[in-house]
């Protein structure tokens, strides 16, 4: 798997990647990582990569040719490190949010195809390059961050942590939250009791079907409480709806009390 980015701070994207999950991944070789910076691929001696808007107002706009070279640099390197086919995504609060089911599609496909991610600076990028050469745009949420390289780096750690290999626990990544369209539910270790609040007996019981239906029902109460856009949207099966309906019931009792 092969991640290039361009970034006007290729350092900053380096060195982020080389902590936690992803960088023990990366230095195990499951995956690869390239940045390209605009400004070695601008003409001029100031290495200028951006300018006036047209039409007026603040900020400036990153112009069209230094990422252009800068892509076609990512895209030459991609070739030569074998990979057949090359998908560029720009990162931008315009783009279409990043959900868990288009990153398990991305790792799913980070066998064959190698991604290109664009970090923008300043107040974007000039439209007609945007149309020209960028495959997909994704956003992380509804603001605005000064640029791309922290969205680039969560899609990236989002992305790699679900390829085969990089989690030492499988069945970690098939417990997180929306992997299955709910949020996770609440999880404990030791001490057995914290300030005086314990553990859920159900947790020490060592009973494994009680301990799979409680986290069940906790992950369906919170993403009720939370995001419930999310149950909206996820059909419920028998168990969950008596599930949901048991947590519904607790939680009015606890708020009566």
């Amino acid at each position: 798997m092969r991640f290039d980015v361009v970034t006007l701070f290729p350092d900053m994207v380096a060195h982020a990647a080389g902590f936690g999950v992803t960088g023990r991944a990366r230095s195990r070789g499951l995956w690869q990582l390239a940045t390209w910076n605009p400004r070695d691929f601008a003409f001029d001696n100031y290495r200028t990569v951006d300018d006036r808007p047209y039409g007026g107002g603040p900020g400036m706009v990153m112009l069209g040719e230094p990422l252009e070279r800068a892509l076609a640099a990512a895209r030459w390197a991609q070739r030569g490190a074998g990979y057949g086919r090359s998908w560029t995504i720009h990162l931008t609060p315009s783009g279409r949010p990043l959900g868990h089911a288009r990153v398990a599609a991305l790792a799913a496909d980070a066998g064959d195809v190698a991604y290109v991610l664009v970090a923008g600076r300043y107040e974007g990028i000039d439209e007609r390059w945007l149309v020209r050469e960028v495959d997909e745009e994704i956003g992380i949420g509804d603001f605005v961050v000064s640029g791309g390289e922290v969205p680039a780096l969560m899609l990236m750690d989002a992305v790699v942590r679900l390829r085969p290999g990089v989690l030492n626990d499988a069945e970690s990544v098939a417990q997180d939250s929306f992997a299955d369209g709910l949020l996770d539910c609440p999880h404990y270790t030791r001490p057995e009791r914290e300030r005086g609040e314990p553990v859920p007996d159900v947790l020490l019981s060592g009973n494994h079907a009680a301990i799979r239906r409680w986290r069940l029902k906790q992950a369906l109460g919170r993403t009720w409480q939370r995001r419930h856009d999310l149950l909206v949207r996820r059909l419920l099966n028998e168990e969950e709806q008596a599930l949901l309906a048991e947590y519904q019931r607790e939680a009015r009792e606890a708020a009566q009390q």
